[in-house]
Formats: structure tokens, sequence, C-alpha cells
């Protein structure tokens, strides 16, 4: 009887457990599977990674002190299953991929998971033959399920490293057997996939281009592009590159070979794992500084964070901009509409054209110049790439204008917003003479500074927008008290528990013609 009612408490508990993993899992997956990463999530919540129904089945131990395990591990059995039928799957932006490496890691926790319960069978079974230790086993192992996951990962890293550099030396054998295939590498703290689709249209009006897809900014992203989709009839291939520590554009460099590198703007992002601004500039040029001698920066000079770093490779230069002077390509005479923006751009060899472009801000500016500045030096004419532009699509969540069917205009740039850009996403929302709504729940990984950056972009929205959301009570406290700080009324700003709640409130004080800013859309990993 025993025996059976084991069989019956393990297969309870191995369904609730599954269920735990796979959300530990998924918060690893979302963290790039980096062990330091995970662990300051662990860290920073307490409360998802050791909820209280973990310990619910503890009430099992109750049976044990009137010496009934029968008892005892029907308790259990009820209890895990119970937990296991009822948990909740929140819903997610990003949801878990079930890749081969997320299966190996699937593997490897079973693995752990099953030597801790024949552990705590052996123990049950024993001369003592109590289930006290199967019962504390098991509510053990699933409390500290996070670390179970996080164990795995670190005994999979060896074989992963392997499949992984298996991978990037195939890679590299494609780039190399194409000795005509020219690689523009794209880099920035914000404005490199705006650039990277801009780019990709313009040039693929005279030539065959292939860019990474989404957002496909990492060696292993690039890698995948590389092996699945480069085929020998590309003449060009984009790879937008992406860093969250230092060498990681480096090694990206490294695997393409780049011959051409376009830096779009360097800013305070990522500081949780970059620390300081320098070693985010050091960082970005590490695109610039792994040119070849007969490469080609291409660099935005009104960026002063770009200009004030000490470039030492000599390679070719071309300076981009508005303000500046002495630029190889200028934007002047720029006019915005809620259709827009158009502006004259002006080569450095006296030529100029006007550009006519759906997409909206003064930082879609830069990133046009930029692509400008490449098509035009690869000899495409100034003409062909104005009517490139023209036809060049909002990327999706960063500045991408939607129609509601009620009164709502939406300036959709949710995805991973960063101090300047946020602004400038408000210096256009000001533009706009409709009824002004932000919606936000504030900036994230920006380190020490994370709460005076945030208080700063609050107050700066209390001068532009008739109404705020913010989303997350806890999140949003530096946001909270910027609007506190200009004296803005409470009666036109709202904190909504989450984004449901928000767009729900968004709907409600948008009664007449409205233009709502949708900036940032947290991860997953940062649901309160």
């Amino acid at each position: 009887m025993i025996s059976f009612l084991i069989i019956i408490f393990l297969a309870a508990w191995g369904f609730y457990t599954a269920r735990l993993v796979k959300k530990s899992a998924h918060m690893l997956q979302l963290n790039s599977y980096r062990n330091e990463r995970y662990w300051r999530w662990i860290k920073d919540h307490p409360g998802q990674v050791f909820p209280g129904k973990n310990i619910v089945p503890a009430v099992a131990f109750l049976a044990l002190l009137m010496e009934n395990e029968v008892l005892a591990l029907l308790i259990g059995i009820v209890l895990y299953a119970v937990n296991g039928y009822f948990l909740k799957e929140e819903q997610q932006k990003k949801k878990l991929v079930i890749t081969a490496r997320v299966k190996r890691l699937f593997i490897t926790t079973g693995v752990l998971y099953s030597v801790f319960a024949l552990l705590g069978v052996l123990l049950s079974l024993g001369e003592e033959r109590t289930v006290f230790w199967l019962l504390l086993v098991t509510i053990i192992t699933n409390f500290l399920v996070f670390f179970m996951v996080k164990a795995a990962n670190v005994l999979n890293w060896p074989i992963e490293n392997q499949i992984n550099q298996y991978y990037f030396n195939d890679a590299e054998k494609i780039i190399k057997s194409m000795p005509n295939l020219e690689v523009i590498g794209v880099t920035g703290s914000y404005g490199k996939t705006s650039t990277k689709h801009i780019l990709e249209r313009v040039l693929s009006s005279q030539y065959n281009v292939l860019m990474t897809p989404e957002s496909y900014n990492t060696k292993m992203g690039v890698t995948r592009t590389i092996r699945s989709m480069l085929k020998p009839y590309h003449e060009l291939f984009i790879a937008e590159m992406g860093a969250k520590q230092e060498h990681d554009i480096e090694e990206i460099c490294e695997l393409v070979h780049q011959k051409y590198g376009i830096l779009t703007a360097i800013g305070e992002q990522h500081l949780e794992t970059f620390k300081s601004l320098d070693n985010i500039k050091k960082t970005k040029f590490e695109l610039v500084e792994t040119l070849p001698h007969e490469g080609t920066a291409f660099l935005n000079k009104d960026d002063k964070n770009i200009m004030a770093y000490e470039q030492r490779n000599r390679c070719r230069t071309i300076y981009y901009g508005i303000d500046e002077t002495d630029l190889h390509y200028r934007a002047g005479d720029i006019s915005y509409s809620s259709k827009g923006s158009k502006f004259t751009v002006y080569k450095y060899d006296g030529t100029s054209m006007e550009v006519q472009t759906k997409l909206l801000g003064r930082h879609n500016i830069y990133n046009i110049l930029a692509a400008i500045a490449i098509a035009s030096e690869k000899g495409i004419s100034l003409e062909k790439i104005a009517r490139a532009i023209k036809q060049v699509q909002p990327v999706e969540h960063r500045l991408e204008l939607r129609k509601t069917s009620g009164n709502i205009t939406i300036v959709d740039d949710s995805f991973n917003s960063n101090p300047v850009g946020s602004r400038m996403a408000l210096e256009v929302l000001g533009q706009m003479p409709e009824y002004k709504v932000l919606v936000t729940p504030g900036m994230i990984e920006l380190g020490e500074k994370e709460y005076d950056l945030n208080k700063s972009f609050a107050e700066y929205a209390a001068d532009v927008c008739d109404f705020i959301i913010l989303v997350g009570k806890k999140q949003t406290k530096p946001l909270q008290d910027g609007l506190a700080a200009k004296g803005y009324p409470e009666n036109q700003f709202y904190v909504a528990a989450d984004l449901q709640d928000a767009l729900a409130k968004m709907n409600e004080v948008s009664v007449q013609k409205s233009v709502v800013l949708l900036e940032n859309d947290l991860p997953d990993t940062f649901n309160e």
C-alpha cells in the first residue's frame, strides 16, 4: 500500500515540479542563460522565487505527527495535484521558446530532481521506513526550484559552449567562403534596429542584401542568421550588433569581419552590466576599432559621447548629423507632421536632395542619414535613395504610428526605452496638436542612475503631457517622485497595477481626439 501511494505521490509531485521548472527555465532564457543575470533576477524577485504555495504540502507532516503515513501521502498527493493544476500561467509578452538548449536543460534538471527523489524514496524505505524524508526532499527541492535550474545550467555549460563553438566555426567558414561579400555592422545604444531596416530597404534598390532579422543582435543570433539565411548570391550582409557587457561586439566582429561600421549613438543603457558610460563607449567602439584599414566608419557627429571617445583606428571615417559642422552628410530644412518628416540632405560634394519619410522623430532622421551615407558611398544615386526612403515603413514598436477605430492615435515606442530615445519620443508627442497621453513603466537596467534618470524623464513628461499613466506601483516610484517635484496635478496622472489596467484607463481618459505615446514595455522578468 505504502509503495503504491509513494508512486502516486511522486507522479503528483512531478506534475507540479514540471510546471515550476518551466517557469524557472523561462526566466533563465529571458536572462540569456547567463547565470550572473539570472542570479540578479532571483535576488530582485524573492516573491516569485519563493512562493508560499511551495510550502503548502508541508501540511502532510501533521499526519506524520499522528503516525499516519498513509494519510500523509494522501495529503501530499492532493496538494501537489491541486497546486499543479491551479498554478497560474501568467500572461507573457515573450513566451518560452522550446529550443534544443531548453530541452537539454529540462533533461539535466529532470535528472537532478530524479536523484533527489530516489534519495527520498530510499530513505523512506530504509530501516526506519518513514515517508518523512520523501516529504522533506520534495518540499525542499520545490522550494529551491530556481536554484535547481541554475545548477542544471552550470552543469550544461561545458556542453553548451562546445555546441555554440561548432556553430560559430561553421558560420565563420560560410563567411570566408564568400570573398566578395561585404559586411556592414550596425551598433549603438539606440537606433540600430531602425537604421538596419532603413539601410536594408535602401541598399536593396541596387544590391542583393541580407540583414539579421528582428533583434537578432547577439553573436548566436548573427550566427543563426548566417547558417540559415546567408546565400552565395548575397552581396551585402547587414549585421546588427548588440552588447550588454564588454567584448560582446568584438566577438561578433571576429565572426563576420565587417568592412563598414555604423555607430548610431552612445547613451546610458544596460548600466547594471556595463557599470559605467566609459565602458559603454569602449564596447560600442569595438565595431570601429576592428575595421580593416580599407574599411569605413560612419559616425553620428552630433552625439557627444561618440565624439568624446578617442578613436585609435585611422580608417576612413564619414560623419553625419544635423547640428555639427564639417559633416559629410547633413540634414537641414527639417519639418514634421503627423504624416512623417521632410528634410534636405546636403552631401560633402555639394549635391543635395529632398527626403520625405513616414518615420517620426529627430532620431529617425539620424538613422536615415546613416543609411543615406552608406548607400551613397556604395554608388547608389541620391534620386534612387530618396525613392527608397519614401517607401520605408516604421519598425514595429519603434515610434510606430497606429490609428485605432476611436478617438485614439497611438505612437507605439514600446521597445526597449532609454534616456535619450524616450526624450525624443516625448518631443514627437509634444509636436502633436491633440490631447497628449503618456503610458509608461519607466526605464530599466540603468544601474545606480536608474532612479535619477527616470525622475528626470517624468519631469520632462510633465511639461509635455496632458495625462500620464504609470504602469506598476513599485517600478514607477521614481516617476511618481518626478511628477510630484514638478507639481503635476494628481488628477492628471494614474498609477496602474499592470498594462491591462493602464490600457483601460487610457480608453477612459481619451474622450476627445487623443495621441497616446506607449513608451517602453517591460519584459516578463520585471513583472511585479
